[in-house]
Order: structure tokens, then C-alpha cells, then sequence
């Protein structure tokens, strides 16, 4: 069953606050996000995968998901999971803050649908659908959401 995830874009995720942050953070506490995204072994050494995004014009984009672990093995103190290699994606997007990044699972292991959805658009596109319009339940995650 595919599922689908969208995060309500941040300044430090567009680049907005002019801060260089490492990336899209994903929480760590959520099981069924971190299972959305290829398994990281926590007892390697910041373990990380490439997946391979592609957007609605086909191009492909190749981001890293990594968990930075250095507070579990005293190299540092992060213990973070997060999304890099975004900054080109979202800035070809015009992402803004505000705006939703959508990940769709496919059939194929390490691969998603990306794409950004401008929160103006989607914020009208409700509103004409009326709230009598039955949607699937959205699970609130830390800045993210299960879509279906």
C-alpha cells in the first residue's frame, strides 16, 4: 500500500532565516515516519541511504537520509534523523515557507514521489472542497504529516 508524508516547510528549511542547517529534520520519535524512509542502523556510525525523489517533471533528485548518532556513541551531541541535499530541489521549486514537501512511496525500495505544493494553492483548493468532503485521517508529526 503506497503511503504518503508532507512537511509544512520552515524558514530553516527554505533558507529563508539564512541559517545552514543540515537538512529537512524528521522526528525520531514517530515509528511509522522513520519506517516510511529505508531502515538506518542506529548502531553504525551515522548511518545513512541515498534515495532517489522525483519530481512532477520526472527529473530525479538524489537526497541523503542519515541519522546523526554521535550522542550514543560520545562523538557529539546530536541524535537527529534528517533529510540533506535539498537546498537545489526546494530552491527550483520556489518552496516557501508555508508550503508543503510531499513524499509518496512507489513499489520501488528507496524511491518516492516528491513534489511542493504552494500553501496558498492547497489552502484554496480545501476551501472550494467544502468541509462536508470526507479526507483521510492526518496524523500530526513535528512539522510533518501522514497523508494517506
Amino acid at each position: 500500500m503506497k503511503k504518503s508524508f508532507f512537511k509544512i516547510l520552515r524558514g530553516n528549511d527554505t533558507g529563508a532565516t539564512g541559517s545552514h542547517q543540515a537538512g529537512v529534520a524528521i522526528p525520531k520519535s514517530n515509528r511509522e515516519l522513520l519506517d516510511f524512509f529505508p531502515f538506518l542502523n542506529p548502531k553504525e556510525d551515522n548511518p545513512d541511504a541515498w534515495i532517489t525523489c522525483i519530481d512532477p517533471n520526472q527529473e530525479k533528485w538524489e537526497m541523503r537520509y542519515i541519522y546523526y548518532n554521535g550522542k550514543l556513541t560520545g562523538k557529539s551531541t546530536r541524535d537527529e534523523y534528517r533529510l540533506t541535499h535539498t537546498t537545489k530541489f526546494l530552491s527550483l521549486w520556489g518552496a516557501k515557507t508555508g508550503d508543503k514537501m510531499v513524499f509518496e512511496s512507489t513499489s520501488q525500495c528507496g524511491i518516492f514521489l516528491i513534489s511542493i505544493q504552494d500553501q496558498k494553492e492547497t489552502d484554496s483548493s480545501e476551501e472550494k472542497r467544502g468541509a462536508t468532503t470526507s479526507r483521510p485521517p492526518v496524523i500530526k508529526l513535528k512539522g510533518w504529516h501522514r497523508a494517506y
